[in-house]
Parts: C-alpha cells; structure tokens; sequence
C-alpha cells in the first residue's frame, strides 16, 4: 500500500497564525506563490466541536486549493498525523512577525 503525505502549514493570514493540513503542499506556477491542495481535517466526535477547526472548515468550504504568498509561509512539516486545524492570534509577546511587503516611505531611494 502507497504512503501517503500529509503536511503541516502555518501561515500568516490577516494577522492571525493559520495551522491546517493538506495532502499537497508545491511551489506555484504563480511566482511566489505556494500552493496548498487538499485539505485534511482531523476526525472528533459529534459530542467535543473545536471552533477553531470549526471556523476553518467554514471558511475552506468548497475550497480545492489555495495559494499563500511565500512570505506569509511560517513553516511547512511533513507529518505522521492529521491533528487539529487552528486558527491563533500573533499575539504582541510572540517572536512571529510578518516580513515586510515593501519598504516604509522614504526607504526606497
């Protein structure tokens, strides 16, 4: 039987961390785009609902693949197991920060 991958992507999405899992993880044809194909959900009982997971679904819903700008990738993993998707804020004490999309003016000349 064939192995298959599973991936951990975190990214940065508005101001929050994003945390999902997907079968397919590439480097776009769009430059400087990596895409994110297949999205894989953790299975819980119908009695523990995960809002975070829960919101995430939502929001993927239909979705068949994404496109994150590589600067706005935190990290991808290779993993084991599918856990649960999540959706955390930066928070001001956490050492993520978003590299700059462009220079402050001024900068630039």
């Amino acid at each position: 039987m064939a192995e298959t991958n599973r991936f951990r992507v975190t990214f940065i999405n508005q101001g929050k961390v994003y945390e999902v899992f997907a079968r397919d993880v590439f480097q776009d044809r769009l430059y400087g785009f990596v895409t994110v194909e297949g999205l894989l959900f953790g299975e819980h009982s119908q009695v523990v609902v995960d809002p975070s997971e829960e919101r995430l679904r939502h929001e993927f819903e239909g979705v068949e693949r994404f496109h994150v700008p590589l600067h706005a990738i935190i990290r991808i993993d290779e993993v084991a197991e599918v856990g649960s998707a999540r959706i955390r804020d930066m928070g001001s004490g956490g050492n993520v920060h978003m590299f700059p999309g462009m220079l402050p003016p001024g900068r630039g000349q």
